[in-house]
């Protein structure tokens, strides 16, 4: 029978080289512009939102918030272009979305390094085409759950140390 994930307070995290400790992954971005928009309800069913949305001009670079492989290139309805990322031994699961595109040479299974560009901001998916951002989640996994797993947490936390 496989085990809950560990709780967010035990899962040691990256060290920090921002403000908090992930790395706030895109370029420019200052932990005081951040939202914490973890709990606001999506559309109108009352979908948690379960991450936060880093806005900037379309193309902005995204970087990988902690060192880490990539886990899966994915499109989706909702996400639009989106990926995946192992973190923490596995871990942590990073998931950034409605991206416009990937960085030259990111493709799954490459392993990236906190800072590295991997992909560039935009508003694929379901994101307003007026408003080029980030959604960036978090989710506390095992090292064998599959990509799509885990329990969400609060990114704003690990990114601004509030």
């Amino acid at each position: 029978m496989a085990s809950a994930p560990p709780s967010p307070a035990s899962v040691p995290m990256p060290s920090p080289s921002n403000t908090g400790p992930l790395l706030i992954p895109v370029s420019g971005v200052a932990a005081s512009a951040l939202v914490d928009t973890f709990a606001q309800a999506r559309d109108h069913g009352g979908r948690p939102h379960d991450a936060i949305d880093i806005m900037a001009e379309r193309g902005r670079a995204v970087l990988a918030a902690a060192d880490g492989p990539v886990e899966k290139l994915f499109w989706s309805d909702a996400g639009g272009r989106t990926l995946y990322q192992r973190a923490d031994g596995g871990r942590l699961l990073l998931y950034y979305a409605h991206l416009d595109g990937y960085a030259p040479g990111v493709r799954e299974g490459i392993s990236v390094r906190k800072g590295q560009q991997i992909a560039t901001v935009g508003s694929t998916g379901n994101a307003d085409p007026a408003a080029p951002h980030l959604h960036f989640a978090v989710h506390v996994v095992r090292p064998d759950d599959p990509w799509y797993a885990g329990r969400p947490v609060n990114p704003y936390p690990l990114l601004t140390r509030r």
